[in-house]
C-alpha cells in the first residue's frame, strides 16, 4: 500500500525534524510562543526544505496548553519552568505528516506527569485500537477520554484524532465529523471499503484548574 509507506515516510522525517528543534535547543523560557514558531519554521526551511505545512503551526505554553487547535489564544511569554507542546504538519513530497509533542523546562513533577502520561496514554490507546477488529471512531474517541480521566485528567477537545492524507487533504472540510475521530462518528477505523483512509490520534489532557496541558500525537497504524 503506497499510500502507507508515503505516510510513514513523512512522519518519520517530521520525527527527525522534532528530534534536531530539541537538540538545538530552540525551546527554552524568555520567548514568546510567535517568536519560537518563527525560528523553527526558520530552521525547517533551511535544515529540512520545509517550505509547507498544511494545518496552522502551533506553539502553545502555560494557560494556553489547555486550549484545542480551533482557538488562537494570546501570545505568552515561555517562562522558567513551563511546560509547552508544538503542533505541527509540515509536508514532504506533498504528503502530510502531523506531530504533537510536549515539552517541560525545569522539574516540576505534576508537568512532567502530565508529559509522561500524555506519551503512554497515546501507547495504550494505539494498543486498543490495534487489539479491537470493528472499533469506530466514536468508542476511540471515549476510550481516550476515559484514560483521561483514570489518571485524574480532563481531555481537552471535542475529538481526539482526524484523517490525514495527501496534500492538499481532501477529506477534511470544516468541522465535519465523519473527518475526525469524534463521539458522533460511527465510522469502522478499519474499514476495508475505505482501506486508504489514514488517521492521526491526538491525546490532549488538561487540568482546568492549575490551567496547564499535555499533548501528543501521530499516525495510528
Amino acid at each position: 500500500m503506497r499510500e502507507k509507506e508515503y505516510l510513514i515516510s513523512a512522519e518519520k522525517k517530521a520525527k527527525s525534524l522534532f528530534h534536531s528543534i530539541k537538540q538545538e535547543k530552540l525551546i527554552r523560557s524568555g520567548i514568546s510562543e510567535n517568536q519560537l514558531g518563527d525560528e523553527i519554521y526558520k530552521f525547517a526551511s533551511e535544515m529540512f526544505g520545509i517550505k509547507k505545512y498544511w494545518h496552522k503551526r502551533i506553539v502553545r505554553t502555560g494557560e494556553n496548553t489547555v486550549y484545542p487547535y480551533k482557538k488562537n489564544p494570546k501570545n505568552l511569554i515561555i517562562k522558567e519552568n513551563d511546560i509547552l507542546f508544538l503542533d505541527f504538519g509540515p509536508i514532504f513530497n506533498n504528503w502530510e505528516a502531523d506531530i504533537g509533542r510536549t515539552y517541560v523546562l525545569g522539574n516540576d513533577s505534576y508537568k512532567l506527569k502530565l508529559l509522561y502520561d500524555v506519551e503512554e496514554c497515546w501507547q495504550i490507546a494505539r494498543n486498543h485500537f490495534i487489539k479491537k477488529k470493528n472499533i469506530t471512531a466514536s468508542e476511540m474517541y471515549y476510550y481516550v477520554e476515559k484514560l483521561a480521566n483514570e489518571r485524574s485528567w480532563n481531555f481537552g477537545n471535542e475529538h481526539c484524532g482526524h484523517l490525514i492524507g495527501k496534500f492538499p487533504h481532501e477529506n477534511i472540510k470544516g468541522e465535519k465529523v465523519t473527518s475526525y475521530l469524534h463521539p458522533e462518528n460511527h465510522t469502522i477505523l478499519k474499514n476495508q471499503k475505505k482501506i486508504n483512509f489514514f488517521w492521526i490520534l491526538e491525546i490532549h489532557f488538561v487540568d482546568y484548574e492549575k490551567k496547564i496541558g499535555g499533548f501528543y500525537e501521530q499516525l495510528l497504524l
